[in-house]
């Protein structure tokens, strides 16, 4: 949870610092002053600015404010006295790294309306410095509306990122500890009243050894077809922890497009009834890689899946109205690796992978539902 104190963003970098660079311009309008008071009172200014605003870079709290509202005065005083209004965008680029929006929107607020009447004083009292400059302080007055809110939204657009890839993580973390939960209790219950029942007929068997020798060969083949119905249920069951139904994929897919802020739609049913376990592995792959592409390079805002099986065929459609995919010359999709990824997925079952690139981006998958093996070469 963010504190009340942590209201600047910390990872700004060196950009500011390098706007220090362009503070020898002041001095150019100090010095054109012609009373050595106001020369001297332009210099400790600008000092006391610098100091300012190297010190609320570095320090938390009720100083950010403080040293951002003498940073303010003086941006001011340097405006009325010799029209040098330039400081107002060092403050604007600052004001936008705060995180409190409340703290934000204060500092906004003063230094926009200051600014905006410091300008007009200047224009009215006919200042000749005013008049000479007048494109770029029309500059500064909207680069000190715009810089404020554009940063502020990129660094809480920055904040958003960082957590929700904190919450996949953290969600990747409890999905395999449920995982191997489920395995835990998995394994118990398969093998542990098997194991246990084998045991019981085994020291019953040893026992029948000098007094029955029929019953105890009828426990012995008891006890080797419980071990082959444990071997099997249990290949059984790693069988299904190695594949992905596509139901379950398709869940997984449409969080993440809804993470991504893409309106998500499926059609047809994901329950497949004809697709082997294999089948299903392997379109999982697909379909994870091709939504992960609609995420990462579409910039789409709505993505469809469809869905259509029947006895010997199996379509998914992925379908975005997106930025589309590029063509060469030859009017073909360039295709990454992530596409070459899903064709030598797909050769596997003998599927195929249309690309379509049109008012977005369409992936059509389509796979046999019977899987023919390949012949063995006929050895001559």
């Amino acid at each position: 949870m963010q504190k009340w104190y942590q209201i600047f963003h910390k990872n700004t970098g060196l950009s500011p610092y390098v706007w220090v660079v362009f503070c020898i311009l002041p001095f150019y309008f100090i010095f054109r002053a012609s009373s050595s008071y106001q020369i001297a009172s332009g210099i400790i200014m600008t000092i006391v600015f610098l100091g300012c605003y190297v010190l609320s870079f570095v320090t938390k709290g009720w100083q950010v404010y403080f040293w951002t509202s003498v940073q303010i005065v003086i941006s001011i005083g340097m405006t009325l006295l010799f029209g040098y209004v330039y400081f107002a965008i060092f403050l604007a680029l600052f004001i936008g790294n705060i995180q409190s929006k409340g703290g934000f929107i204060t500092l906004y607020c003063i230094h926009l309306v200051t600014t905006f009447i410091s300008i007009n004083y200047g224009f009215v009292s006919q200042n000749p410095l005013f008049i000479t400059q007048f494109p770029f302080i029309i500059m500064s007055l909207i680069g000190v509306i715009l810089l404020p809110v554009n940063t502020y939204n990129r660094n809480k657009s920055d904040r958003l990122q960082g957590q929700l890839e904190d919450a996949n993580k953290r969600i990747s973390e409890l999905v395999k500890l449920e995982e191997r939960q489920r395995i835990a209790r998995d394994l118990h219950d398969t093998l542990g009243q098997k194991l246990s029942l084998i045991g019981l007929k085994s020291d019953l068997a040893s026992k029948l050894m000098t007094k029955n020798i029929t019953q105890a060969q009828v426990e012995i083949n008891d006890v080797r077809q419980t071990a082959r119905s444990a071997l099997k249920e249990v290949r059984e069951m790693v069988t299904e922890m190695r594949g992905t139904r596509i139901e379950d994929e398709i869940y997984r897919v449409s969080q993440i497009l809804k993470a991504a802020e893409i309106e998500c739609s499926i059609e047809g049913d994901p329950k497949l009834r004809y697709a082997s376990l294999l089948t299903e592995n392997v379109l999982s792959m697909c379909l994870k890689e091709a939504v992960t592409n609609v995420v990462k390079h579409s910039e789409a805002t709505s993505c469809t899946i469809r869905i259509e099986s029947s006895r010997t065929d199996l379509v998914i459609e992925v379908r975005d109205n997106g930025v589309g995919i590029g063509m060469d010359e030859g009017n073909h999709c360039f295709r990454g690796n992530g596409l070459r990824g899903m064709m030598e997925r797909l050769e596997f079952v003998n599927g195929t992978l249309e690309i379509v690139s049109d008012n977005g981006t369409q992936l059509v998958i389509t796979v046999p539902n019977n899987i023919k093996k390949p012949e063995r070469e006929t050895v001559l």
